[in-house]
């Protein structure tokens, strides 16, 4: 079985940390102190890496792109083709403005829906990857521009419940990661009345990063 690479998206700097759109740098870390794995700077992929030899299971390596949200596809692309990573064996951990914050999704198919460093990923990698997909919304108040947002930090109590749910994030990606799609899809996804980016169009600048 292939090595699997687990790539969480987020812009890079002090200035970006704890913020809404860095959400999926954050699961990433704390599935990476679960495991007491390192992370080491590679400028040759432009992003932070530690592997995970599993005791069982293939693999896996997981990976934060170095460069700003909008240009992740293309560390995302550099490290599958040196480790010869199909794209069924990736999976992106992304924040999703769509979903509720506390709330996560698993998906196999779907457009950028207005997220920048998916739509890096679809251009560079092209489509079959794993989305897992970390709630940030809705977005309040409504009037707030949406860049304004997903840049801007979570408020103390959104930070208290996203805390909350990190053990749930890791938990989830885990099983994504040892059990597939399609339980993970059975197990974490919820209907809801959320608009759901697989078939909704968001405006491109949503993520402006």
């Amino acid at each position: 079985m292939s090595i699997l690479l687990v790539v969480g998206l987020g812009n890079p700097g002090r200035e970006y940390a704890k913020t809404r759109h860095n959400a999926g740098f954050a699961v990433l870390d704390a599935l990476a102190a679960r495991h007491a794995l390192a992370w080491r700077r590679s400028a040759r992929f432009s992003a932070g890496v530690a592997r995970w030899d599993r005791p069982t299971g293939a693999p896996c390596l997981l990976a934060k792109p170095a460069t700003f949200m909008n240009e992740s596809g293309r560390a995302l692309r550099a490290l599958a083709d040196f480790h010869h990573v199909p794209p069924d064996r990736i999976i992106v951990v992304y924040d999703d403005l769509t979903i509720g914050l506390g709330r996560v999704k698993v998906s196999v198919r779907g457009s950028a829906g207005g997220h920048n460093g998916v739509a890096s990923v679809i251009e560079h990698l092209g489509g079959g990857f794993l989305r897992y997909r970390i709630g940030i919304g809705p977005k309040h108040p409504a009037e707030m521009d949406l860049k304004d947002f997903v840049l801007g930090k979570f408020t103390p109590g959104e930070q208290t419940i996203f805390n909350h749910h990190l053990t749930t994030y890791a938990d989830g990606l885990g099983l994504l990661i040892d059990r597939g799609p399609a339980q993970a899809m059975n197990q974490l996804n919820r209907r809801t009345d959320d608009h759901d980016p697989d078939q909704t169009q968001l405006p491109r600048d949503l993520h402006p990063r």
